[in-house]
């Protein structure tokens, strides 16, 4: 093999071939220290470290006449010696400074290497490793159908590039999205087009019929809450309603300027106003149950502006005697005019008892339910031992005798009492618990059955109810939970952090009834049955109102911004006219009349654009507009337009 251009310049002439070993002779493995001449003279023409590295002749202990393959290369090995030779005294010519430098980059190159080297055996390693370990799996679950053991190198290397994907994309996952509320698992937005929230999370109807009508002022609910002054929300919570939970939002799920503070271990949060140690919601889990356990209408519009203007902060709970006290004092200013007084649940009257002598206001709010949902669940809920003895029930300045109201049970509670019995009771308060509650029992002399007949009484208590209710300033429904939250939010101009969730797998979903029982059921809750289809509508209008008036509040930004753009146009073309007109004004008054009439012309196509677009607008507009602009009108008109707009 010939030496290289630069080794036979640097040689001279080649030295002469090696004997080669006779046919069948044994090769010497040793053979005395010496070189050949042609290495000698090289070693002593070239300095020492470059001549001790240049080599023509065989290694140590290797024989002239022994033939290998690494002796034929070593003429290039000289090449690169001698190129090493040259280079040496310009390395040394260079600065310290920047030998240091190329000294530094050289050993990190080596690093780098050495990572390198050792990432690559590694994931070899890990590769192996997995392949065993799947090559295991598989052959447990497929058998003889698959055998990974004997994939070939492809298919080695298939498998453990999907394998390093897949935990790179893990490690890129965690990185971005370390919570377990990730925002990025939600593929099937990317999937389908998000459905409307409030329409699909409730599994309500498509087409809403409405049977009750409804003024404008019965539809639009606009509180001005004044959180840093006096207003003040008082929440009427009615058993197995899910107060329990609208009540934990109240304190827990509100954005405020200064958050309620909650302790762990605590049932009761401090919900203080901002700058002021007075609460601003009254409640069972800020203020406790100040008013009593689960407190109806009569016992909180007598209570809480006694307790409110008695204590200045309702954060303190009255001991049970003080409580009598302030519910006698409050009823002596009632009493005879309630059942008297024809206009007692009148909205004057009620915006009296809805403020207080300190000019406080006081918003009550509260949560329904379906009757017969309820109703299994406070019997499921007495099943497993509560009684709620801790009531007061107190009417008119006086808790009831046990005359008027009867207990259905004679032991500590009523566990494990079966359906039929909880039915059978006829002092049973789960009997049309909703209309109860909402409803001013003074007007049909409390708990005393005998001040007027049963048919009267029932009719009172139910329109008592439903004026209650119309005139509150916010009510919920357990069975739509997302629009619960959006008429609180625009009712009250306060937002939630987090959305509400609908369950609709609840204790009473799970009591399978048959349908002679739900009669049964519907009939002991006839006044509740029908208080509930009231709530319902008007809730589902109040939600449809506010949805078009929020629709029809954007469209009228989009025109104001339309205007707004046109009126910049049509400013900066007369400001450029007018700068052409002021430059040339002998060559403009040649133009002038056409220019005039291009102006005009386009002042009129824009004039008619906006009035077609309004008269566009006005037939699309629905008769619910027109109704806001005329209260006296009906709403049938203005459902129709909703479902149009729907």
């Amino acid at each position: 093999m010939a030496l290289p251009a630069c080794a036979a310049r640097a040689l001279g002439p080649p030295p002469p071939p090696p004997l080669q070993p006779e046919q069948g002779a044994p090769a010497r493995t040793t053979c005395p220290r010496r070189h050949s001449r042609a290495a000698a003279e090289l070693a002593a023409s070239l300095s020492g470290s470059v001549a001790a590295s240049v080599r023509v002749g065989p290694p140590r202990g290797v024989s002239h006449r022994f033939n290998s393959q690494p002796l034929q290369d070593e003429s290039l090995k000289a090449c690169s010696s001698l190129a090493g030779a040259v280079r040496a005294p310009l390395f040394a010519l260079l600065p310290r400074g920047r030998r240091r430098r190329m000294h530094d980059f050289r050993r990190r190159w080596d690093l780098g290497s050495l990572c390198r080297a050792l990432l690559t055996r590694g994931l070899a390693a890990l590769g192996h490793s997995l392949k065993h370990v799947l090559s295991a799996i598989f052959s447990k679950i497929f058998g003889p159908l698959a055998s990974v053991g004997n994939m070939d190198e492809k298919s080695n290397k298939l498998l453990l590039a999907l394998v390093m994907l897949f935990l790179f994309a893990v490690i890129v996952l965690q990185y971005v999205c370390p919570g377990t509320e990730c925002q990025l698992l939600r593929l099937q937005a990317f999937s389908s087009p998000v459905p409307d929230p409030y329409r699909s999370e409730d599994e309500s109807s498509a087409r809403f019929v409405p049977r009750y009508n409804f003024s404008r002022g019965d539809l639009l609910r606009k509180v001005d809450f004044d959180i840093k002054g006096d207003d003040l929300i008082v929440f009427l919570h009615i058993q197995k309603t899910g107060g329990t939970t609208f009540g934990r939002h109240l304190v827990r799920n509100i954005q405020l300027e200064q958050p309620c503070e909650c302790r762990v271990g605590q049932k009761k949060c401090t919900c203080h106003r901002p700058g002021k140690r007075e609460t601003w919601l009254f409640s069972r889990f800020s203020t406790g149950w100040s008013c009593g356990l689960h407190a109806d209408w009569t016992e909180l519009t007598s209570c809480v502006p006694a307790v409110v203007d008695g204590k200045r902060d309702a954060r303190l709970r009255p001991s049970r005697w003080k409580i009598f006290q302030i519910l006698d004092a409050a009823s002596k200013d009632r009493r005879g005019s309630s059942s008297t007084n024809p206009a007692a649940n009148s909205p004057a009257a009620t915006k009296t008892r809805n403020t207080s002598k300190s000019g406080k206001n006081f918003h009550y709010i509260t949560i329904l339910r379906d009757p017969v949902s309820r109703y299994l669940s406070e019997w499921r809920h007495v099943q497993r031992g509560a009684t709620w003895k801790a009531s007061l029930h107190v009417c008119d300045g006086r808790p009831p005798t046990s005359e008027e109201l009867p207990s259905c049970y004679t032991g500590d509670d009523w566990s494990g009492c079966p359906l039929k019995e909880f039915m059978d009771c006829p002092y049973n308060l789960a009997n049309n618990r909703q209309v109860r509650m909402l409803s001013d029992l003074t007007l049909v002399g409390c708990y005393n059955l005998s001040v007027m007949p049963e048919k009267q009484r029932n009719k009172v208590l139910l329109e008592s109810a439903k004026s209650n209710l119309k005139h509150m300033a916010f009510f919920g429904l357990t069975e739509f939970q997302r629009k619960t939250q959006y008429l609180f939010e625009k009712t009250f101009n306060m937002n939630f952090i987090s959305p509400f969730t609908q369950y609709n797998t609840t204790r009473a979903s799970s009591v399978e009834i048959n349908g002679e029982i739900q009669k049964l059921i519907e009939g002991l809750n006839f006044l509740d049955m029908e208080l509930y289809s009231y709530a319902k509508d008007l809730f589902l209008q109040r939600y449809q109102f506010m949805r078009q008036k929020e629709h029809q509040e954007a469209r009228r930004k989009r025109q104001e911004q339309r205007k707004f753009l046109k009126g910049r146009f049509l400013q900066t073309h007369f400001q450029s006219q007018g700068q052409g007109q002021s430059r040339n004004p002998g060559q403009n008054q040649n133009q002038n009349p056409n220019q005039n009439n291009v102006t005009h012309n386009l002042m009129q196509n824009l004039t008619q654009s906006s009035s077609q677009k309004e008269n566009r607008v006005r037939q699309k507009q629905s008769p619910g507009q027109e109704q806001s602009d005329n209260p006296t009108n009906g709403t049938h008109d203005y459902i129709g337009s909703v479902e149009k707009w729907r």
